[in-house]
C-alpha cells in the first residue's frame, strides 16, 4: 500500500496513485485498478457488456454452469403455428399432448408395480407413422412436419425417463423428417446428459444456424464450451443469451463473472512466469518517495569512494534526487549493489533496496529487506514501510504495531502521523485520520501533503465550509506546489462547480509543467479529461486528446491508458481500446493487476465477437454504452 497524496476527494473520480496502487484496497474498498474515470465499464472483474444488469458480487465466487433444461416441447414451426390458432385450439392441443404424457406415466407406474421387460424402441414406437422411404415417398412436406413433431414429443417422453439412447434416436428421426432447431436443441440436451461435449456443440450450433438467437441452444452450448475448457467461446454465448433476452440472468451473470475471472488468472500465470519486475511510472515513484521526508545523508557515506558498498549507497541516493525515469533506475541498482558489497551502512541500503523491490510489487523481497534493515538500524522511515506493507498484505494487527515502534522511537516524527492517516482514511475512519494529519501538520507546517488530506478528511466528514477553508490556506501558502491545485479541483469537481475545477486542473498542469522537464504528473490533465467527457463539459474528442497527451508525457502512467481505453470503448472502437488494454497489461506490475487487466481483455474481446456474430446488437451495445456514460 504505497502511500502517495493525497487520496482522492470522490470515488467517481479518476483513483490517486494511492489507491491504485493498494492491493488492500482493491481487495477490500472495491476500487478499480486503472479504470480510471470510467468504472461504469469493467468493474470488479465482469465484463464489457455484463455489467449493465450485473449486481454487486465477488469476482472470485464459485458459481455452477447454468442448469440443464428440459427439451423444448414445441418447435419453432409450431410456435408459429401456435399464434395463429385460436385459443381453444391451442388448450385442446396442450389437453392431447398431457394425456400423451399421462399414459407414459401411467407405464413407468406399472413396470415398478410388476416386473416386465422392458419394450423395444420398435415396440414404444408401434403408434409412431412409418417414416420409411418407400412410406415417405408420396408425403407432403406439411405431413413430413406433423410426423416430426410425433417423434419429437415421443423423444421428450424418453428424455423423461433418461433414456437418452432412445430419445437421440427418436429427435435423430424427427430431423431427418423435418429439420428444426427444437430438434437438435433437444438433442443436445440429451447429449449433455450424456455429458458428450462435443455433439452438444454440434448440435446447439447446428440449432443456431437454423434459429441464431436461440437462447436455450446458446446456453446448452456455452455450457459445453465451460465444460471443454473453452471459456472464451462460453462467455461470448453465456453474454448473448443475455442481451437477448432482455433482462436480467443471475446464474449466467454469475457464469461469466466466474469465466472472465478465470481467463484473466490463467493470461496472468503465463505472464508472470516470464514477466520482468519493473518499476511503476515516474511520477508514481517519485509521489511515493517525497510522501516521506528527506534525511541528511550519514558523513561516511557522503565520503565514501570506489567501490565501497557505501559508494554505491552514494551513488543511489544522488540518483533518487535526479527524479528520471533513468535515475530512478540507476538508485534501485546501485542500492542493490551496495547490499551485495556489504556496506557500512547496511541498515540503510537494505532498507532502500526494499523500498525500490516494494515499488517493484515484490513483497516478499521488499519485506526481507525491510526485516534486516531494522534488525541491523532500526529507523521511523523503515518501520512505516514495513506497515504499509504489512497493510498491503492485509495484516492490520501488524501494521498498527510498526506504526507504534515509530512512535516509540521517535514521537515527533511527522511520517508517522501522516501514514497513519492514509491507513485510517482508507478504512473511512475519518475522525482518526483528521487527528493523524493535524498531529502531522503540528510536527511540521511545511508538509503539504498532512494539509490537503486534512482538508479532504474535512470534506468527507461532512464539513464542507471547513474543507474549502482548508484549500483556500493551502492555496495562499503552498501557491506552487500543483497538488494542491489538483486535488481541490476534485472537491470542486464532486461539488458539481465544473468551470471552477476545470481552471484548478490547468493551474496544476501550468505548475507542474513549469517546474519539471520530466517526470511530471498527469492526473490533472486526466481529471480534466473526465470532466469533459462525463460531466458533458466537452467532447469526447477533447477528453481523448488530453490523455493522449497525458501518456505522451508519461508512457508508463497506467491511469492514461485505462482512462484511454474506457474513451474509446465508449465510441465503440473496439480495435483501439483493445490496443489500450494490451497496454494496461503491460504496465501491470502485481498478480492482481495482471489478472484485471487480462480480465478486462477477455470482456473487451468478447464483445468485439458478439457484435462479429451479431450484428444487429452493435446499435443495442452502443445506447447501453452511452446510457452509462451519462
Amino acid at each position: 500500500m504505497a502511500p502517495a497524496p493525497p487520496v482522492p476527494v470522490i470515488t467517481s473520480a479518476p483513483p490517486s496513485l494511492w489507491s491504485r496502487f493498494s492491493k488492500f484496497v482493491t481487495d477490500n474498498k472495491t476500487l478499480i485498478y486503472t479504470v480510471g474515470a470510467a468504472t461504469f465499464v469493467v468493474v470488479s472483474g465482469a465484463g464489457i457488456y455484463y455489467v449493465y444488469y450485473k449486481k454487486p458480487s465477488s469476482p472470485t465466487a464459485p458459481s455452477s454452469p447454468p442448469p440443464e433444461a428440459a427439451p423444448e416441447t414445441k418447435s419453432a414451426s409450431e410456435k408459429k403455428k401456435a399464434k395463429k390458432e385460436k385459443r381453444k385450439q391451442k388448450k385442446e392441443k396442450e389437453r392431447q399432448e398431457g394425456a400423451k404424457e399421462s399414459v407414459a406415466d401411467e407405464h413407468l407406474t406399472s413396470t415398478e408395480t410388476k416386473p416386465v421387460a422392458q419394450p423395444t424402441l420398435e415396440e414404444e414406437q408401434s403408434d409412431l407413422p412409418d417414416v420409411s422411404d418407400e412410406a415417405l415417398t408420396s408425403v407432403s412436406l406439411e405431413t413430413r412436419k406433423e410426423y416430426s413433431i410425433q417423434y419429437k414429443n415421443a423423444g421428450n417422453a424418453e428424455f423423461k425417463k433418461k433414456s437418452y439412447d432412445k430419445a437421440i434416436e427418436l429427435y435423430t428421426k424427427a430431423i431427418s423428417l423435418s429439420p428444426d432447431a427444437v430438434f437438435y436443441s433437444n438433442r443436445a440436451a440429451c447429449y449433455s446428459a450424456q455429458e458428450k461435449w462435443e455433439k452438444v456443440i454440434e448440435d446447439a450450433t447446428a440449432a443456431l444456424g437454423l434459429e441464431p438467437e436461440y437462447l436455450k441452444a446458446l446456453s446448452r452450448r456455452g455450457n459445453a464450451y465451460e465444460k471443454l475448457e473453452q471459456y472464451p467461446d462460453a462467455i461470448v454465448d453465456y453474454t448473448a443469451v443475455c442481451i437477448l433476452s432482455g433482462s436480467p440472468n443471475d446464474p449466467l451473470s454469475a457464469s461469466i463473472d466466474r469465466l472472465l475471472q478465470k481467463c484473466g488468472e490463467i493470461r496472468a500465470q503465463e505472464l508472470l512466469r516470464t514477466k520482468k519486475r519493473a518499476l511503476p511510472s515516474i511520477a508514481f515513484v517519485t509521489s511515493y518517495l517525497d510522501s516521506f521526508h528527506e534525511r541528511p545523508i550519514p558523513p561516511e557515506v557522503s565520503s565514501a569512494s570506489e567501490p565501497s558498498g557505501n559508494y554505491y549507497l552514494k551513488l543511489g541516493l544522488e540518483a533518487m534526487e535526479k527524479k528520471t525515469v533513468e535515475s530512478y533506475e540507476e538508485a534501485s541498482n546501485a542500492f542493490a549493489k551496495a547490499v551485495e558489497l556489504n556496506a557500512e551502512n547496511m541498515g540503510l541500503a537494505l532498507e532502500l533496496r526494499g523500498t525500490f523491490k516494494f515499488l517493484m510489487a515484490d513483497n516478499q523481497g521488499a519485506m526481507e529487506d525491510l526485516n534486516k534493515s531494522i534488525e541491523l538500524a532500526p529507523c521511523v522511515q523503515a518501520y512505516v514501510k514495513r506497515a504499509l506493507l504489512f497493510m498491503d498484505l492485509s495484516d492490520p494487527v501488524k501494521c498498527n504495531a510498526d506504526f507504534e515502534s515509530a512512535i516509540g522511537l521517535d514521537p515527533t516524527s511527522p511520517d508517522i502521523y501522516y501514514h497513519r492517516g492514509q491507513i485510517h482514511f482508507l478504512l473511512s475512519e475519518f475522525a482518526d485520520a483528521a487527528k493523524d494529519y493535524q498531529k502531522s501538520i503540528d510536527l511540521d507546517k511545511k508538509f503539504v501533503y498532512s494539509h490537503i488530506q486534512l482538508a479532504v478528511t474535512q470534506y468527507k466528514l461532512g464539513s464542507t465550509s471547513s474543507a474549502m477553508a482548508g484549500f483556500r490556506r493551502c492555496i495562499k501558502n503552498f501557491d506552487k506546489t500543483p497538488d494542491v491545485f489538483n486535488y481541490y479541483g476534485e472537491l470542486l469537481m464532486d461539488q458539481q462547480r465544473y468551470s471552477d475545477a476545470i481552471e484548478k486542473f490547468d493551474q496544476a498542469f501550468e505548475i507542474e509543467n513549469s517546474q519539471k522537464t520530466s517526470g511530471i504528473n498527469v492526473l490533472p490533465l486526466i481529471n480534466k479529461a473526465f470532466v469533459l467527457w462525463h460531466y458533458k463539459q466537452g467532447t469526447v474528442q477533447e477528453a481523448e486528446e488530453l490523455c493522449k497527451k497525458a501518456l505522451l508525457l508519461d508512457p508508463q502512467s497506467d491511469i492514461a491508458v485505462g482512462t484511454l481505453a474506457q474513451l474509446v470503448l465508449s465510441q465503440n472502437r473496439m480495435d483501439d481500446a483493445l490496443v489500450y488494454f494490451e497496454k494496461q497489461l503491460e504496465l501491470a506490475r502485481t498478480e492482481t493487476e495482471i489478472t484485471q487487466a487480462a480480465t478486462y481483455i477477455e470482456a473487451a474481446k468478447t464483445q468485439a465477437k458478439l457484435i462479429e456474430n451479431y450484428p444487429q446488437l452493435k446499435a443495442r451495445l452502443a445506447g447501453m454504452s452511452q446510457g452509462m456514460a451519462m
